[in-house]
């Protein structure tokens, strides 16, 4: 059955809109990851229409075919999208304390593409003794910084895993514009090109209390913080101050940890290097169109509410 892309497009955007806080049962998830399903599922559904899924609070019913059908038509659309689709390249800037790690989760959950970290990206690397993994190695043991052109490689690998088929977000990279360059050349290569960059604007004044009082979850990066987003074990002594012991990811009831540069002395020369450095990066791709800027210095549903405008299509 052939379909105008302009109802494919519409229809798609609606179905995934209304799929993004929704939890897929066991009997769709096993078709395909948590964090694609809803654009997959959308797209199949439009491109074969092999099936149509009602969800209930509770269960799932697929009124048409069984568990195969679905399956089939999810990777045929998975492969579409990965294959002809604009590939959703997009990176996330913002200084310490911004609200990355708030945010940069939920962009995940919503668009179905992976945050990537440059220094999860080099550990991983490293762990599993890729080729450019071994370089860096080999570097950090000498004592000596990892070159641009090492990171790059160990992006390019990363981004041809199967979940960064449809797009991914980048985290921490590029900091300079010679970074940013070389990130354009290699994306070039494949025919791709970044496609949006994210800008959480908050003056230098506040992120000091931000900074001091974030918390982070070592193995996931989730952030905490002891005003705004505590954890939900979190005791406080008698001067006011969270008791260590108590704060536990409320996922896992793994033990949280500070950084050892979120101080306010560190705070000081990691601004003077992001506005130094990493900032002139916007003026790079801000002759693109690609550049968008969210007050983050608000409430949270503030902030997600102008991401959610800036990751539109022409929104700014």
């Amino acid at each position: 059955m052939m379909f105008a892309s302009s109802a494919v497009r519409t229809a798609s955007r609606r179905v995934v809109a209304s799929s993004t806080r929704r939890q897929f049962s066991s009997a769709t998830a096993k078709t395909a990851s948590s964090r694609s399903a809803a654009p997959m599922i959308a797209a199949a559904g439009l491109a074969t229409a092999a099936f149509v899924v009602q969800q209930s609070k509770d269960k799932t019913y697929n009124l048409f075919g069984g568990g195969d059908a679905v399956q089939k038509a999810v990777a045929d659309a998975e492969d579409k999208f990965g294959n002809y689709w604009p590939r959703n390249i997009m990176i996330l800037f913002g200084p310490p304390g911004a609200g990355k790690g708030t945010h940069g989760p939920k962009i995940e959950d919503m668009l179905g593409i992976p945050q990537l970290s440059t220094g999860d990206m080099l550990r991983a690397a490293v762990a599993n003794k890729t080729e450019v993994g071994q370089k860096a190695e080999a570097i950090m043991k000498a004592g000596g910084l990892v070159s641009d052109d090492i990171v790059v490689g160990i992006i390019r690998d990363r981004i041809q895993e199967a979940d960064c088929k449809i797009g991914f977000i980048l985290d921490g990279f590029p900091r300079t514009q010679k970074q940013a360059k070389a990130l354009d050349a290699m994306l070039a290569k494949e025919g791709a090109c970044v496609t949006k960059v994210i800008e959480l604007q908050v003056p230098d004044s506040v992120l000091e209390e931000r900074i001091c009082g974030r918390w982070i979850h070592k193995n996931t990066g989730r952030s905490y913080h002891v005003k705004y987003a505590p954890p939900k074990s979190m005791k406080k002594d008698g001067s006011e101050k969270p008791i260590e012991s108590t704060m536990l990811d409320d996922e896992t009831g793994e033990p949280l940890m500070q950084r050892k540069d979120d101080t306010a002395a560190a705070l000081v020369k990691r601004l003077q290097g992001y506005h130094g450095e990493t900032v002139p990066i916007l003026a790079h791709y801000r002759p693109h169109g690609i550049v968008r800027t969210v007050n983050a210095n608000q409430k949270m549903d503030g902030v997600w509410g102008e991401i959610l405008a800036a990751l539109g299509r022409g929104g700014d």
